[in-house]
This record gives C-alpha cells, sequence and structure tokens, in this order.
C-alpha cells in the first residue's frame, strides 16, 4: 500500500475520539489492504478472463492484419497497462502467461516481467515463440535490453538464420542502448555494427531492414558519441523498403527522424524503461 495512505489512514485513526469511528477505519484499511493483496497474486486464470473483458473486435481486426493470430483477443495496450496495475512486476505470472500462445497475453508477460528475474533460457524461449513482430522486435527485446546479459543477447539472436530472431537481436541492441548509460556501453561494438549495416540491410530479409533501420537511428539519437557517424550512414542508406503487409505502415527514414531529434535538442535523452 502507499505510504502516503497508510499515513492517512494512520491520522484519521489516532486523531478520532469516536471508538465506532476508530473501528470504521480499521475495516475500511483491512479490506482496502486485502483487495490490494489479492490483485498482486492473480492467478493467470484470472487475468485472462481480464483480457477477455477487454477484448475488443476492432482491436482485433487491426493486430491479425500485422501479423497476429488466434488466440487473441484484441486488448488495447492501455487496457493491458490497467491490469498491469493490478498485478505489477511478476516473474512467474509473466511466464505463465507468455506460455498460453495467447498474444494479448504474451504482450502484457513482457510488461509484467522481472528483468533481474528472467533469465537468457526464458528469453530465448520466448523468441523462439514470438511469431509475429509485436512480439519479436518489441515485447521480447524490451525486457531483453534491461537485462544483464541483454546486450550478449542481441549479440547472438542478429546472427541467426530466422527473419524473426535477427530483427529481434538489432531491436535487443537499440533498447539496450536506450536505457543504460554511455559508460556502461560497449561503444566501439556499437561502432562496427553500425559499419555493417550499409552493406548488409540491401540483402536483409523485411523485418530485419526493419530493425537495422531502427538500430541506426537508436546509435544516433542515444549515443551522442555516434550521432555524427549514424547521420552520415542514415543518409547513404537512404530510403528502406519493406513489405508491411498491406497496411499503412511506413518505414521511417532514419535520415530525417535523427534531424528532428537533433533539432528537438534530445541527443542522447536516455528513456526510463525500454517497455510501453
Amino acid at each position: 500500500m502507499d505510504p502516503n495512505l497508510i499515513q492517512f489512514f494512520k491520522y484519521l485513526y489516532f486523531t478520532s475520539q469516536s471508538k465506532q469511528f476508530k473501528l470504521e477505519v480499521l475495516l475500511i484499511f483491512f479490506n482496502f489492504d486485502i483487495k490490494n493483496i489479492k490483485e498482486l497474486h492473480m492467478t493467470a486464470n484470472e487475468v485472462m478472463s481480464e483480457l477477455k473483458a477487454f477484448g475488443n473486435e476492432q482491436t482485433k481486426k487491426i493486430y491479425i492484419s500485422h501479423g497476429a493470430k488466434e488466440p487473441l483477443f484484441g486488448v488495447k495496450v492501455a487496457d493491458l497497462k490497467t491490469i498491469l496495475k493490478k498485478t505489477k512486476k511478476n516473474h512467474q505470472l509473466s511466464l505463465e502467461l507468455y506460455d498460453t500462445g495467447n498474444s494479448d497475453a504474451m504482450y502484457l508477460a513482457g510488461l509484467m516481467a522481472d528483468e533481474s528475474k528472467i533469465t537468457e533460457e526464458h528469453l530465448n524461449d520466448w523468441i523462439k515463440k514470438a511469431y509475429w513482430f509485436y512480439l519479436s522486435e518489441y515485447t521480447v527485446p524490451w525486457v531483453a535490453a534491461e537485462t544483464k546479459f541483454g546486450f550478449e543477447l542481441g549479440l547472438k539472436w542478429i546472427r541467426s538464420d530466422e527473419e524473426r530472431i535477427a530483427a529481434a537481436g538489432w531491436s535487443t541492441l537499440s533498447y539496450y542502448a536506450s536505457v543504460h548509460p554511455d559508460d556502461k556501453l560497449d561503444i566501439n561494438a556499437y561502432s562496427k555494427l553500425l559499419d555493417q549495416i550499409p552493406t548488409e540491410i540491401n540483402a536483409a530479409r523485411g523485418r530485419v531492414k526493419y530493425a537495422m533501420n531502427g538500430f541506426i537511428i537508436a546509435m544516433g539519437a542515444y549515443i551522442a558519441e555516434l550521432t555524427e557517424k549514424a547521420t552520415m550512414i542514415a543518409k547513404k542508406v537512404g530510403s528502406v523498403e519493406v513489405d508491411m503487409n498491406g497496411t499503412s505502415c511506413k518505414v521511417p527514414l532514419a535520415s530525417d527522424y535523427l534531424n528532428k531529434i537533433i533539432e528537438k535538442k534530445q541527443i542522447g535523452k536516455k528513456r526510463k524503461t525500454a517497455r510501453c
């Protein structure tokens, strides 16, 4: 319970002269506390019931058009965060939800995952099951990037022959740079990765191209020492063409994107968390 709320209950209890009022304060306090304890210990079945209740057919259609498959309910991210407020970070529950194979539950699992407890083995399992880009380029890389071993895992994944996993690797490396201070990053390794992109991006598969383009932006945005180099490479690479599965989504032009960040004087500004 919020410490300020506890202090409020104490104030009500100790300043009142009425025994009846004190009793009512105690009842409200314990009922409130029990409710919060229950929310923090929600079961996977209880979470799935809430997800089903939040399901939206229009959202489901949009997700499917982008690559999602059954089972899913079509839950908006804002509603996922409503559930997350109840569960907070919960390692075991996140593993159970991800294993359901339900896309909404898998996304929520990523938001709920405890980066200090999840293992490389767990994340390798998760990325194998991340069948569409919302999961493979966002959910799993977000969690991986916040772990101590995220950089090494990203390097491993970019060498994969599987498009989803290679794209996840580039995304993980990007998000890792976004949440860790520069003095904790291997700037030289990141610089060499930037050098690879102009010669590799055109031959790469769709989602890998997209993630590589995002990597250029991330290097220029989050590592001030690499901004000039990333900007030069962005101009060299130019427009990146990726099949967006018939949707209206577009690949951002890295050079324009970086120029906007430079104009806003946001270079080097790190994120508090990779997840959103």
